[in-house]
């Protein structure tokens, strides 16, 4: 990260990140080629470039806090729209990404019971600083800079940064404390990557894709389009991140009978759009991955939109 009279660059990651897994290894073992051919590229152009390496919740609210507003009459911290700080997040995992974005959202989603009148109605968190995603594995084509089309190369993520072309995107925030940038699975595998069935129900906004009665493949929660795919099968319609809604489909085995023939099995696929959509687990620990991140949930757990809450620099 840079500070003070332009731009800002830095790599991010965080406690509850994916960390440098198997998809990412191979960039997290010279991870600081592209940060530092970025920082390189920002400096010629006249930036001031700080490089910081985050390997905590503490590093990373340490370089945020330099987003923050002058102190406001209701004593809430409040990120500067005006602000000369630009944040490059070098990242292997959206998972990493994740932890720089949950860590802004900690910092200025005000509580409840001090919710400001200049807040947006339907939203908890006020416009977030936008961020630059700089891919440590640049060859890599199914991470969210993929998707959403960002420059990928250190020089065009330099140029993204320089150029100030914001893209606003919608956010999930969940009631575990977190918040989800592309999408979530829900549903284990076991050892031969066959999708283990689990009862739950899950419901968005008023519509119940199922009630916990029957069993569930996989339950996919899409805020873009990565999880748009389970084993072959096709869930998600087409995941947008600027549309205000969340996007949902569960994969439910229905067996199929017909007079003189032999059973058959089809996987029916419910989906749905909403604001928001909550998961109950009937049969205790089920297992879920969020923008990569393995987690378990044996209570209810509950995602909602924040239109427009976050951006990116685009080219």
């Amino acid at each position: 990260m840079a500070d003070g009279a332009r731009e800002a660059a830095g790599t991010g990651s965080g406690p509850d990140d994916a960390g440098c897994g198997p998809a990412g290894a191979a960039a997290c073992d010279t991870p600081r080629v592209p940060v530092l051919k970025c920082a390189d590229a920002l400096t010629e152009a006249g930036a001031r470039v700080e490089v910081v390496v985050a390997a905590s919740d503490a590093d990373i609210d340490a370089v945020i806090s330099r987003f923050d507003a002058a102190p406001r009459p209701d004593g809430l911290a409040w990120p500067d729209p005006d602000s000369k700080v630009r944040l490059v997040v070098a990242t292997a995992t959206d998972g990493q990404l994740r932890a720089v974005v949950r860590r802004l959202v900690r910092r200025y989603a005000p509580p409840p019971s001090k919710r400001p009148g200049d807040l947006a109605a339907n939203r908890t968190v006020p416009d977030l600083p936008p961020v630059a995603i700089l891919p440590l594995d640049p060859g890599h084509t199914g991470d969210l800079a993929a998707q959403l089309g960002l420059p990928r190369e250190p020089a065009e993520v330099a140029a993204a940064v320089l150029g100030g072309r914001v893209r606003r995107l919608d956010l999930l925030r969940n009631d575990g404390g977190s918040v989800t940038v592309d999408g979530a699975l829900v549903g284990g595998v076991d050892d031969a990557g066959r999708a283990v069935p689990w009862r739950g129900r899950v419901e968005v906004d008023d519509a119940v894709l199922t009630d916990g009665g029957e069993g569930v493949l996989a339950c996919a929660i899409g805020n873009g389009g990565a999880y748009a795919e389970f084993d072959g099968l096709r869930l998600l319609a087409d995941g947008d991140p600027t549309d205000g809604r969340v996007e949902v489909a569960v994969a439910v085995p229905v067996v199929v009978k017909k007079r003189f023939q032999k059973p058959k099995v089809r996987v029916e696929v419910r989906r749905a759009r909403g604001r928001a959509v909550a998961v109950l687990p009937r049969d205790g620990e089920l297992q879920f991955l969020d923008d990569g991140v393995a987690g378990t949930m044996s209570r209810k757990r509950s995602w909602w939109t924040e239109p427009g809450a976050w951006a990116v620099y685009a080219a």
